[in-house]
């Protein structure tokens, strides 16, 4: 798909920065519609079904987390946030919620271009060497994002664990490093391995029978993480 194609959704409030954005991606051949408030971002996402989403998460009549949680819960469309909020709670919150990246204002435009292109790759790269994982009692359909035990009874893997899930999948059986996790999972430039060992543990603690003896999300000490899957049938 060219970039002439993209349609991008722009939730955002500041009048200022709409323009900016507009001016940024219909210079490189994106199409653009702007939504000012979280109502008609929705609105606009299921009337446009939109390439990607950029969202402010400090909106007027409610807040971005809102928004993605709500979009996240019928479309796996990429999501971008674009926001002043430095805290690393709120960053969390964001990819919690299913923000594929967040980038912080004030923000640079080429950086910003190089982040929807590559979470566009991601997306339309995403295809799997298997559609169904299975790890232990668990088995895993990465296209649905769903996973269930054997006794039927569903285990709740967030958004976030479900890309470091199908990111680890890709290269079932070897490394995958650090840095590369980092990059494919929130984007490029981010070095952020504190929140990677939360979301490893929080991993394990749903899929391994002994988080902390794991025979399937294994560390590789001071080069990244490995995925060991069971064969399926």
């Amino acid at each position: 798909m060219t970039e002439a194609m993209h349609l991008i959704l722009i939730v955002e409030d500041d009048e200022a920065i709409q323009s900016i954005l507009r001016m940024l991606f219909e210079a490189h051949g994106f199409r653009v519609v702007i939504a000012a408030t979280a109502a008609m971002g929705l609105h606009d996402a299921r009337l446009h079904k939109p390439d990607m989403v950029l969202i402010d998460l400090g909106l007027p009549d409610r807040d971005g987390i809102d928004v993605i949680s709500a979009i996240r819960s019928w479309s796996p469309m990429p999501i971008i946030v674009l926001s002043a909020r430095t805290a690393e709670t709120q960053r969390l919150m964001a990819f919690e919620s299913g923000a594929d990246d967040y980038v912080m204002k004030p923000f640079s435009s080429p950086e910003l271009l190089a982040r929807v292109r590559a979470v566009s790759r991601r997306h339309v790269r995403g295809d799997l060497p298997n559609a169904m994982l299975r790890l232990g009692d668990v088995s895993i359909d990465l296209a649905a994002r769903v996973a269930h035990r054997q006794d039927g009874s569903e285990v709740r893997l967030t958004p976030l664990e479900h890309r470091i899930l199908e990111t680890l999948a890709r290269h079932a059986d070897r490394i995958v490093t650090h840095t590369a996790l980092l990059k494919e999972v929130w984007g490029p430039d981010r070095d952020d391995s504190r929140s990677l060992r939360v979301f490893i543990g929080n991993l394990r603690r749903k899929l391994e029978v002994d988080p902390s003896r794991p025979k399937h999300i294994l560390t590789e000490l001071g080069l990244g993480y490995r995925l060991v899957v069971d064969p399926t049938t």
